[in-house]
Order: structure tokens, then C-alpha cells, then sequence
């Protein structure tokens, strides 16, 4: 479930990626809005401290940071080719850093389901690569610099809800009010806040609700599972992502695609057995 969610608003965000921060703005504020109560119930029942606060605005920035990049990415390219790619280096580097950092073991076969998924994506990401030029060096950089960021903010929150125990429901709802309140500025600046609500009001509660969604219930894996499990396993919205590319936006090269993408399928099944 939370792959298609994620799948989904990404494939949204394309459909709009010629806007700027201030439907962004507008997604973090109906998330946090629409997710209150579940939020403010979360902390309470798990007995709310305050240093949970500072947990969740790093995790803030990490986000914004990653949605900006995200939103120009797919404005400088397909979203068929930036979507796999940094969906493959988030995870990638996510298991290095839970090994390394986190002290996580993933078995053997586990860690051949990483590479597998790996694999597959790399395969979707090189489609049409002798047709490369300066627009999709552009767009690689983009993808690999949002992997990086996907990277921050699932080591951060698995340290955060997998160690420290915090409830994920109430973290990344403390998180979306930090997104709010941190992008406020550069929405503002855009003068375009209300331009923007009334040309897409659909598309930003759609996001609203599903980007959060997707990733609290990415987080309550987590608690259950472990980040270097966990992080590839999301990474089958790949598989709908580069469908989408080409069924809603006519991105070229699907067969190239779809074969990644069936190799990717197989190395989450690989994911499931370790």
C-alpha cells in the first residue's frame, strides 16, 4: 500500500512539476492539518516529551530539502528516469549507512535482494542512454542528489522510530508541521499562493494525504522490521512509476523499463525471504 501511494503522488508532482514552492507549501499544510488528530493522539498515548520536537524539525529539513530538489528534478526530466534513480541510491546508501552507522546485520540473502533491486534499477535508469546530452546529465545529478537526501531522513528516522522508540504517527506529524513552517518563507516570496490552491486543489490535497501517508506507514515497517529491510522493499513503486512515465506523460523506452522493473520485483521477493 504504501508503495502505490508513493507511486502515486510522485506521479502527481510530475503532472505539476512546473510549479514552485508554494504548492508545496500547500501539500505540508493540508498533511499536517488533515493528519492532527492521528498525530496529536500518537504523542499523547505514548506520553509526548519535548526533545521528540528536535527529532522531528531535522527530519524537516531533511524533507524539504528533498521535495525541492524533487519538484525541479522532474521539472528538468522524465520522471521515469529520476524517480528509479533515486529510489535506487536512497536505499543503496541507506543500507550502507544502517551497517555502518545503525550496526544493522541484514542476512546474505537479503543483502543479494539489495543488489538485485539495485540492479533492476539501474537497468530502468540507463534506458535511452545513447541519446544522453546535457538535459539528462542534469537530470541524473538531480536524481542522485535526491537519493542522497532519501538516504538522510531514513537513517535519521529509523534511528529516531527504530531506536529511540518514538511513535511514527506523531514523528513525521511533528515533521510536517516543521515542513510547513520551514517553507513559509520561500512560498510567500513566490506570490503565487493563491493562484496556486485555485489552479490545483485536487492534485494538492491528493499529495497531501498520500505523500505523508505513504511514509508513516513506511516508519511503522520500520519499527516492526529493520531500515536496511525496509528501505528497498518500498522501492516496487519503481515498477509503477516507470508504467506511469509512460502511460500518462509518453516517456519512451518502456520495454527497457519494464524489464527493470521486473528485476526489481524479483529482488524485493529476494527482500521478503531474507
Amino acid at each position: 500500500m504504501g508503495a502505490v501511494a508513493h507511486a502515486s503522488w510522485n506521479l502527481l508532482l510530475k503532472r505539476v512539476g512546473h510549479t514552485t514552492y508554494d504548492l508545496l507549501w500547500w501539500t505540508f499544510i493540508v498533511g499536517a492539518v488533515a493528519l492532527a488528530p492521528l498525530g496529536i493522539t500518537s504523542l499523547v498515548s505514548a506520553k509526548f516529551e519535548w526533545h521528540w520536537v528536535g527529532l522531528a524539525c531535522v527530519c524537516g529539513i531533511f524533507e524539504v530539502i528533498y521535495f525541492s530538489l524533487l519538484q525541479n528534478a522532474y521539472r528538468s526530466g522524465d520522471v521515469s528516469l529520476v524517480y528509479p534513480m533515486a529510489r535506487g541510491t536512497g536505499p543503496t546508501l541507506s543500507v550502507i549507512g544502517a551497517i555502518l552507522i545503525l550496526g544493522e546485520r541484514p542476512s546474505a540473502v537479503a543483502l543479494f535482494g539489495v543488489a538485485v533491486v539495485v540492479a533492476g534499477i539501474a537497468i530502468i535508469s540507463a534506458a535511452g542512454i545513447r541519446r544522453s546530452g546535457r538535459a539528462r546529465l542534469i537530470s541524473v545529478i538531480y536524481g542522485l542528489s535526491v537519493g542522497f537526501y532519501i538516504a538522510c531522513f531514513t537513517l535519521w528516522d529509523g534511528w529516531a522510530v527504530g531506536t529511540l522508540g518514538l511513535p511514527p504517527v506523531g514523528y513525521y506529524w511533528m515533521a510536517l508541521v516543521a515542513q510547513a513552517l520551514f517553507m513559509t518563507p520561500l512560498a510567500l516570496r513566490t506570490k503565487r499562493v493563491v493562484a496556486s490552491l485555485t489552479a490545483h486543489p485536487w492534485v494538492i490535497g491528493l499529495i497531501g494525504v498520500l505523500a505523508p501517508m505513504s511514509y508513516m506507514l513506511a516508519l511503522t515497517a520500520i519499527q516492526l522490521s529493520s531500515v536496511s529491510l525496509v528501505a528497498p522493499a518500498r522501492e516496487v513503486s519503481v515498477v509503477l512509476v516507470a508504467l506511469g512515465g509512460a502511460f500518462f506523460f509518453g516517456e519512451k523506452h518502456v520495454v527497457q523499463r519494464v524489464i527493470g522493473s521486473v528485476i526489481v520485483v524479483s529482488g524485493v521477493a529476494l527482500l521478503a525471504v531474507g
